[in-house]
This record gives structure tokens, sequence and C-alpha cells, in this order.
């Protein structure tokens, strides 16, 4: 990163920092769920060509955009709230028609139908029920009939969940990663899209194992993975957080995965 490229909440104290930017100054880049595996699935889902017009929601540390622009679309819109996050996907961006606006995901301030595809990851997870709601509606607002949506969020597991264990995991990832988060189960996800006019064509599951080493090793490579380590042994505090999320996770193991949903906008 050179200097201009300041990593995002990197003033902050650790401890109060939201989990993923922890770990993005520790140096790792994959920071969705379901790793590498399951955003790959996500795009090859999506059917990214030429003539696509592509919108990102909350592009983050621009992985995602990275696979996305090898594909070369027609257009490329990303659209993300943290300052200092648009500048580091800036500067992946080279094309008159790839641009990093700063806004929100559930008012885009982009006109009507003017995607062909839409996609997010790792955001619709931490925003209330009412939020992700808005979030899929938007998506759908500027999307052309038939166009496709894909998310790649967190899941709770079975559908059948017990209400009050799924509200204790939401509580306990949101306390472990500093940030509201309120993960749901893949029926309710399926549902959401649904409601705001989609029609699921495409789902992938895999484990929640973002923080375990085998994982690591396959989003990061061997020498990004022994890059996170060394930063680990020499941050305390970023550990001692790091150490605490895998916890949580380890503990929730057998009701938390990853999901990505691809669906397509109906015709009118």
């Amino acid at each position: 990163m050179s200097e201009k490229l300041v990593m995002p909440n990197s003033h902050r104290e650790v401890s109060k920092t939201p989990g993923h930017w922890v770990l993005a100054q520790l140096g790792k880049k994959v920071l969705r769920p379901g790793g590498k595996e399951i955003t790959q699935k996500m795009l090859n889902g999506l059917k990214i060509s030429p003539i696509d017009k592509v919108v990102e929601f909350a592009p983050g540390m621009g992985y995602t955009a990275q696979l996305c622009l090898q594909k070369q679309p027609k257009s490329y819109t990303a659209i993300e709230q943290d300052e200092q996050a648009a500048k580091i996907v800036r500067s992946y961006l080279n094309g008159k028609e790839q641009t990093c606006k700063l806004g929100n995901a559930q008012q885009t301030g982009l006109s009507e139908e003017v995607a062909t595809v839409v996609y997010g990851e790792a955001m619709l997870t931490m925003q209330p029920d009412s939020r992700k709601n808005e979030i899929i509606a938007e998506a759908a607002r500027i999307l052309e009939a038939g166009g496709r949506y894909g998310i790649h969020e967190l899941c709770i597991e079975p559908n059948t969940i017990d209400e009050s264990l799924k509200r204790e995991i939401q509580k306990e990832i949101s306390e472990t990663i500093q940030h509201p988060a309120k993960p749901v189960t893949a029926l309710e996800w399926k549902q959401l899209m649904i409601d705001n006019g989609f029609e699921i064509e495409f789902e992938a599951v895999a484990p929640m194992h973002l923080l375990e080493p085998k994982r690591m090793i396959d989003d990061e490579g061997v020498f990004g993975f022994l890059k996170i380590a060394k930063n680990l042994l020499t941050k305390p505090k970023a550990r001692k957080r790091v150490f605490g999320m895998r916890k949580v996770f380890r503990k929730h193991k057998d009701n938390l995965a990853a999901i990505t949903l691809v669906a397509k906008k109906k015709e009118k």
C-alpha cells in the first residue's frame, strides 16, 4: 500500500475496530465468509461478460472487483461508503467506464435499470432486516429486467433453528466483530430476494472457516498466510481480536455457514 492509500479504520483503537478491518490491517485480502471459493461460485453464477454493466455494492478492499474486471465488463461502478476503501478500489480502476462512487447501497443515486449485473458481499449481514430489504430493493431498481443479482453472506443453519439460539448467535458475532451483525437462515435470505421481485437461479453453501488455517492458506496463499501469522505474533491487541473472533466462529460452527445466491430480476 502506498503512503496515500491508508487502510480504513487504521487510526482507531484495535479493540473498537470492526473485525474485517482488523483482518485487512493484518494483511488479509479475502474478507468474505465463504472465502475465495464462494466468491468464485457467485461470479460464475453471474456470468459476467463484455456486454455487462456491473454495479458492486461495498467493494471493501476490492478483491472481487479485480476478479470482476478481469472479465472486461462494458462498465463497472462501485458504491462504497468508506472513503479510504474507495481510494483503494480506485487504485485498481483504469478504464473510462470504471468508477467508484462514495455512497450507500440503499440509495445509490443511480438511475433505474442502468445495470445488467449487481452484486455485494458480506454487507447485508451487517444490516438490520429493514435495511437488508432496502438494499435488495435498490438492486432491483437499478437492474434491467432479466438482470442478475448476486450476494455472498453469512448464513445461520438450519432453517428451523430456535429463535432464541439465532438471536444469541447474532449477539455474540456482533460483540466479537465490534459491528452490528444479523445473519439469517438460507430460507430467509432467499425470501428477501423473492419479496423484491427476484427468482433464485443458483445457490451454494460452504462452512464458515474464514479464520481456519487451511481456508486462510487456500485464500491467501502460503506467503500471504505467513505474513498474517507474523503480524499476529507482533501485534498482541490484533491477535486478541482475531482469536476472539475465531473462538466465537468455532463455538457456533454447527450453526454458521457462508451462502451465495444468484437471482434474476423477473420480467414485468
